[in-house]
C-alpha cells in the first residue's frame, strides 16, 4: 500500500497549480486576529452576488428556531442539500454562498437550504451546532411537504464543514442520520483543541477563542469531531488544498473515518490555499465540478 501525498493528488490538476499559487499570493487568507478586527471585517463584508430568487424563512424543530435561505430549481427538486457557510464561526452569512449554491441548484436540479446560524463570540459553542441541527431536523420532518423529496445531503465550507460533521454526529446519536445520503466537507477544521499535530498549527488563532475558548474541554466531538466515534456516517467527500494549513487535519479526519469503516473520498488539490473553491481559478472550477459529480448519484438520483 502506498500512501504518499502525491498518490492522493490527481495528476491532471497540475496544469492549474501555477494559477492557484499566483492567486493565493495575490490574495492571502488571513482572518481577524482580535475583536476590533472582527468588527471591521463584519462591517466590510458584503456578498459579491446574491440570488434575487432566494427565499428567507424561519423554521423550527425540536423546540428551536433558526433562519434559513432557500434556493430552488426551475422544476421539482431531485433532492435537498443542506449548506453550512464558512467564516471561522464568527463571520459570514447564508447569502455569501448564493453563487456556489445556485451553481449546484442548476447543475443537479436540487434545492439548497443554507443555515443562518448564530456567530461567535456573541453566541459561542454550542449555539452554531444547535442551529445547524435544528435546520437538519426541520428537513427531516418537512422536506417531503416543502420540496416533494426526502433525498437529503449536507455540506459545509471551512467552519461550515466542521458544523456539518457535528450535525451528522448529533443525528447519528439522536436519530436521523440515515436520511442523509452524502456529505461534502470542504477544508474543515476538525481539531479545535490544539492537542494534535494538525491542531497545533492553528492553536493561536483568534477564532478558536471566540468560538470555544470558554469550553473546559475542546476535545469533545461536538467541538472537535476528529476525537469522536466516527462510525455510522454517510459517505463523505473531503475537499482540501495542498497549500492549506488544514491539510493535515483533513488527512487525519479521512484516516479516522476510514478506520471506523466509513466511506470517505479525500480529494487534495495541488498548491491550492484555504477556501480556494471560492476563488476565480481553474482549480476551483475543477473542484466544484468534482463536487457536483460526486453528489449527482447520491442526492439527485442520477
Amino acid at each position: 500500500m502506498r500512501l504518499g501525498l502525491r498518490d492522493l493528488v490527481d495528476a491532471r490538476l497540475a496544469t492549474h497549480a501555477e494559477q492557484a499559487r499566483a492567486d493565493a499570493a495575490a490574495r492571502p487568507v488571513r482572518g481577524p486576529g482580535n475583536p476590533a478586527e472582527l468588527r471591521a471585517a463584519r462591517a466590510a463584508a458584503t456578498p459579491r452576488w446574491t440570488d434575487p430568487s432566494a427565499v428567507e424563512q424561519v423554521v423550527d424543530a425540536a423546540g428551536r428556531r433558526v433562519a434559513v435561505r432557500v434556493l430552488t430549481p426551475a422544476g421539482p427538486p431531485r433532492g435537498v442539500h443542506l449548506d453550512i457557510h464558512g467564516g471561522g464561526f464568527y463571520l459570514g452569512s447564508a447569502a455569501q454562498g448564493d453563487a456556489r449554491n445556485r451553481r449546484l441548484v442548476d447543475a443537479l436540479g436540487v434545492a439548497v437550504v443554507s443555515v443562518e446560524y448564530r456567530l461567535a463570540p456573541e453566541d459561542p459553542w454550542p449555539a452554531a451546532p444547535d442551529d445547524c441541527e435544528t435546520a437538519a431536523r426541520w428537513l427531516l420532518e418537512h422536506a417531503q411537504a416543502r420540496f416533494g423529496t426526502t433525498r437529503l445531503s449536507i455540506g459545509g465550507f471551512s467552519a461550515g464543514a466542521t458544523l456539518a460533521t457535528t450535525t451528522l454526529l448529533r443525528l447519528r446519536d439522536r436519530g436521523g442520520v440515515d436520511a442523509f445520503t452524502g456529505a461534502v466537507l470542504q477544508f474543515g477544521t476538525y481539531d479545535l483543541s490544539g492537542r494534535t499535530p494538525a491542531g497545533r498549527l492553528i492553536a493561536d488563532e483568534f477564532f478558536l477563542r471566540a468560538y470555544a475558548g470558554h469550553a473546559p474541554d475542546r476535545t469533545v466531538p461536538d467541538i472537535s469531531p476528529v476525537y469522536g466515534d466516527l462510525r455510522g456516517l454517510p459517505p463523505l467527500l473531503l475537499v482540501v488544498g495542498g497549500a492549506d494549513v488544514l491539510l493535515e487535519d483533513n488527512m487525519a479526519m479521512a484516516v479516522r473515518v476510514s478506520a471506523a469503516g466509513g466511506d470517505v473520498d479525500l480529494r487534495i488539490y495541488p498548491d491550492a490555499p484555504h477556501a480556494f473553491t471560492a476563488r476565480p481559478t481553474a482549480m476551483a472550477d475543477a473542484a466544484l465540478t468534482d463536487v457536483e459529480h460526486w453528489l449527482a448519484d447520491r442526492v439527485a438520483g442520477r
